[in-house]
């Protein structure tokens, strides 16, 4: 990251708010990913049908498209109403069951969501900085674990089409702006600039990814350590 060039298009969406954020909580464990309140809420069902329709008219699935979505409740089911809506067969629903979950957030989980501005605050500072763990099975992933993460899901999508549409569908908002910023070549301490509300769409556009440029802190090098000018 970022690619020299892209062999597919690709569009990417962050599914619909989920009851556990309707309820203000955050839920990140990856035991519960597939329990009916990581499912869509009613106003997560709305914003869903609304990022359908955009992609359709958008044209994304004009002449096709793979649909990858969480396994996450919530994020399959976004990809169940994309499909309907476009017109699309559920066998183009391609559900991945690891590298799409939602953030892991460690000592943050359960807790509300207005904490998250923590774990912002503190990826800034170091991509390699983890929320605090916790003993109930919830990871602590750093910015640079999602990278991990997503550049791997990359990889295979890139090595499995070619000249296909595909649609990622993301339970959370981090997955999403990591891969973006990676794609772009944005220093990953900044990912949440990018940030993605609830049903949003975008679309990657290839031409638009510029050449990377590291901060100065990432290639700076002291000749005469501990002498450093």
């Amino acid at each position: 990251m970022p690619p020299f060039r892209l062999i597919n298009r690709y569009y990417l969406v962050r599914a619909g708010e989920s009851e556990y954020e309707d309820m203000g909580i955050i839920n990140t464990n990856p035991v519960a990913k597939t329990s009916v309140d990581n499912g869509l809420s009613e106003k997560g069902k709305k914003q869903t049908v609304k990022a359908a329709l955009k992609l359709k008219a958008m044209g994304a699935c004009d002449d096709g498209c793979w649909i990858w979505p969480s396994i996450t409740q919530r994020a399959y089911q976004a990809a169940e109403v994309i499909a309907a809506v476009n017109g699309i067969s559920r066998s183009y629903i391609v559900p991945e069951y690891s590298f799409l979950d939602a953030r892991g957030l460690g000592g943050y989980e359960g807790r509300s969501l207005e904490v998250v501005s923590e774990v912002y605050a503190s990826d800034t500072v170091s991509p390699r900085n983890k929320p605090p763990p916790i003993d109930d099975g919830t990871p602590s992933e750093s910015v640079e674990d999602v990278f991990v993460r997503v550049t791997q899901l990359m990889s295979i999508l890139e090595t499995q089409y070619s000249g296909e549409t595909v649609i990622i569908v993301s339970p959370d908002s981090d997955n999403l702006t990591v891969l973006q910023a990676g794609l772009v070549g944005l220093d990953l301490r900044r990912h949440h600039e990018l940030s993605f509300e609830p049903g949003e769409v975008r679309f990657v556009d290839i031409n638009s990814i510029p050449a990377y440029k590291q901060p100065a802190s990432a290639v700076y090098k002291c000749l005469n350590p501990p002498s450093c000018t």
